[in-house]
C-alpha cells in the first residue's frame, strides 16, 4: 500500500544543480581553484555542500580547516540566492506532480540541500503547504548516499500522520546513482527522473522522463509487487 511520495529535490523538483554547479566554481575561483563542470557531475553531486568541499580539499591535498570549510559553504549559499533571482528554477511540470501526488498521498522531500535553500524556493513557488516533512542536509548526521535522510523523513511522516509508517510504504523520487542508493538502503520503493543522468545511470524500480509522467497508480503498483 502506498502511503507516502519522498521527492528528492535539487535535479527533481528544482532545475538547480547547474545553479549549484556555477555557484561552486565562482567560490573556488576566488581562491584560485579550477573546477570543471564535468568533474562536478562525475564525482560531487551526490554530496552535500559540507561534503562537496570536504572532498574536494581530500582529492587535491589542500588540507582545509572546519572553518575554511564552513567559510566556504557560507559563501556559496550566498552565490546561490543571487543565481536563482535569473529566472524560473522550478522543472516543467514540477508543480502540477506535487499537486497531484499530494492530493493523493502525503508528500515530503528528503534532500541533501540546505533546509533554507528548500523553504525559499518552495516559499516562492506556493508549495511548502505541500509537505507534511522536509528533511535537508542539515537534519541528518550524514547525508545520501547514506540511508539516514530517508529513514529520518519516513519517520517524521510517520509522527506528522500519526501512524507507524514503513519505508516500504514509501516512494523515493530521485535523479542521481546517490540518491536511489539512499533510498533503496532505507527500504523505500524506488522511481528515477532521468533529470540529469542518462537512464542507464539510474538503478530504480521505475524510470520516468520528467515529472510529468509522475502517475500515482503506478507507484501504488510498485508497493503491492
Amino acid at each position: 500500500m502506498l502511503r507516502a511520495i519522498v521527492f528528492d529535490f535539487d535535479g527533481v523538483i528544482a532545475n538547480s544543480e547547474p545553479l549549484h554547479y556555477r555557484a561552486f566554481r565562482e567560490v573556488l575561483e576566488k581562491s584560485g581553484i579550477a573546477f570543471p563542470e564535468k568533474e562536478y557531475f562525475d564525482r560531487y553531486l551526490g554530496y552535500d555542500d559540507i561534503g562537496v568541499f570536504k572532498a574536494l580539499s581530500a582529492d587535491r591535498g589542500l588540507s582545509w580547516t572546519t572553518d575554511r570549510v564552513a567559510g566556504f559553504v557560507s559563501s556559496k549559499a550566498d552565490t546561490l540566492e543571487r543565481l536563482e533571482q535569473d529566472g524560473p528554477i522550478l522543472f516543467a511540470g514540477a508543480e502540477a506532480a506535487i499537486r497531484r501526488a499530494a492530493a493523493r498521498v502525503p508528500v515530503a522531500i528528503a534532500s541533501g540541500a540546505l533546509g533554507v535553500e528548500i523553504r525559499r524556493v518552495l516559499d516562492r513557488e506556493g508549495l511548502t503547504s505541500c509537505f507534511k516533512a522536509i528533511v535537508a542536509a542539515e537534519d541528518t548526521p550524514v547525508s545520501k548516499p547514506a540511508a539516514d535522510p530517508y529513514l529520518r523523513v519516513v519517520s517524521l511522516l510517520g509522527e506528522a500522520l500519526g501512524v507507524t509508517l514503513r519505508p516500504s510504504e514509501c516512494v523515493a523520487i530521485e535523479d542521481s546513482p546517490w540518491g536511489l542508493e539512499s533510498a533503496t538502503a532505507a527500504g523505500l520503493h524506488t522511481v528515477a527522473v532521468a533529470h540529469t543522468y542518462a537512464r542507464a545511470a539510474l538503478d530504480a524500480e521505475l524510470v520516468i522522463s520528467s515529472l510529468d509522467d509522475l502517475d500515482i497508480i503506478a507507484l501504488e503498483r510498485l508497493c503491492v509487487t
